[in-house]
């Protein structure tokens, strides 16, 4: 029912003309919004986008406004941007940026969405599944959404590495994979079986991630030293090939000089041996702690979903002597307990504001982690100073395109506006490290556009056209 809802809502009937796709061209560097770029002769259709109210990203708007997308990127975006000739154009009341959902398993395997198997190095990419049906992501851009989270083993303790990928229903799926490596997936305290885990035992997990994170610190630690023991090791041989290269003669000469020594005393000639130092010796590879240390060292988001105050407190406080890691939590019913620490370490919270009646769909989802969520969560965090971005709970494959819906309904509860539009866009980009390609529509950046009715979370406005990796894969007449 909430699916019909939706699509009454927002009018998604499924027509769509999809244009013919493109390969996904290598990012650059943002700039302003009013900068125009060079219009150089290029191969490939040109889109220009006007709209009345062009957000260029939540926060900072344009009126009366339009963007020049060739190649499947902008390199325009402003005011005074006029459409080239031959160049296709795309009207429309808003436009923003695609909707991103931080927390899904749509495309994935069955069997690998709720693998309880899965470890640290487990690659969620390895689990998408060929064989999906195109119109299954269609569905997903005709609701707005351009890109999600993939995420195996969203019911293990270690769900592996996510993927940042499109629903582009006209790329295959190795293109359609905008980051392989976006973020490493834990969980703590999650229903598993039949009954739900005591707080013991969800302690006990608890100290297993945080062990499992000082066992990787310890592991980055020697490779550290092994680097630097090798470099060290490196430097003295070159000085002692370049002293033995400066002394080559007069080590030659002393040579000579003993071999005629030995010889005049009837004596056996014995050579010098250069004895080398010894080559430091690697530490012992370990795929696990090597992916687990990137999270240490910061170059990739933790993205661990926890419910329950006792975790969360323990997980805050176990993680406080990692100054690199880059936390993120998913879930978080009882999260403002904990809200003060949350922002005051800035650690960004998916909240998945589920509907009444939907936890128990598939038996997939997670009843008592949200057997006493409050609806009004995203908002109360986000009072609280708590970054927020809002996911589809990746509970069920088919959640993601509701996620619009879930938005509105985080609304209803109080979010503000402008926050729940970055909490779909400029926010979850940042946080999966794809904020240099999308979430924004500034020049340099992947072309993936809504061109709206009107207001991107009321629940009135029709989505017009979708562009999606500067392919348009939706459009709809008025």
């Amino acid at each position: 029912m909430l699916s019909l809802a939706l699509g009454l809502a927002l009018g998604l009937v499924p027509r769509a003309a999809l244009a013919s796709s493109t390969p996904v061209p290598s990012p650059l560097s943002s700039a302003g919004p009013q900068e125009s770029a060079p219009q150089e002769d290029a191969e490939g259709e040109v889109l220009w986008i006007h709209a009345q109210r062009l957000i260029v990203r939540p926060g900072e708007e344009l009126s009366n406004a339009a963007l020049l997308v060739r190649d499947g990127r902008i390199i325009a975006v402003g005011s005074d941007v006029v459409a080239p000739e031959g160049a296709r154009e795309i009207t429309g009341e808003v436009a923003c940026a695609g909707f991103i959902d931080p927390w899904s398993v749509f495309g994935l395997e069955p069997e690998a969405a709720g693998d309880e198997r899965t470890n640290a190095a487990t690659r969620s990419v390895d689990g998408i599944d060929p064989y999906l049906d195109p119109r299954l992501r269609q569905q997903l851009v005709e609701a707005g959404i351009t890109a999600y989270r993939l995420q195996a083993g969203t019911r293990a303790r270690l769900g592996g590495v996510g993927a940042c990928v499109r629903p582009h229903p006209g790329l295959p799926p190795d293109e359609a994979v905008l980051l392989e490596n976006c973020c490493v997936a834990a969980s703590v305290g999650i229903t598993r079986g039949e009954r739900g885990q005591d707080v013991f035992d969800r302690l006990a997990e608890l100290d297993r991630l945080l062990g499992a994170l000082s066992d990787a610190q310890s592991y980055l630690q020697d490779q550290i030293e092994y680097r630097y023991e090798l470099e060290e090791w490196q430097k003295a041989i070159t000085a002692k090939e370049k002293e033995l290269e400066e002394g080559f003669k007069k080590a030659q000469k002393d040579r000579e000089k003993e071999q005629q020594e030995a010889k005049e005393k009837d004596k056996e000639f014995k050579e010098k041996k250069y004895k080398e130092d010894r080559r430091p010796k690697p530490p012992r590879y370990d795929a696990e702690k090597e992916v687990l240390a990137r999270c240490v060292s910061g170059e990739l988001p933790l993205v661990v979903e926890v419910h329950r105050v006792a975790e969360l407190r323990g997980l805050l406080e176990g993680t406080q002597s990692f100054g690199r890691l880059r936390l993120v939590i998913a879930g978080a019913t009882e999260a403002l307990a904990v809200a003060e620490d949350l922002a005051e370490r800035r650690i960004p919270v998916i909240v998945w504001p589920a509907p009444q009646g939907r936890l128990l769909l598939n038996g997939s989802a997670r009843p008592l982690e949200y057997s006493e969520a409050d609806p009004a969560l995203a908002s109360r965090l986000e009072e609280a100073g708590v970054e927020v971005l809002l996911g589809s709970g990746g509970a069920f494959p088919s959640g993601t395109r509701e996620l619009p819906l879930l938005a509105a309904l985080a609304v209803g509860y109080g979010l503000d506006r402008e926050a729940a539009l970055a909490a779909l866009t400029t926010r979850p980009a940042r946080v999966l490290d794809v904020a240099d390609r999308i979430g924004s529509l500034e020049r340099g950046k992947q072309a993936d556009v809504l061109v709206l009715s009107g207001d991107p979370l009321a629940t009135t406005t029709r989505v017009l056209y979708v562009v999606c990796a500067g392919d348009i894969v939706v459009e709809r007449k008025e």
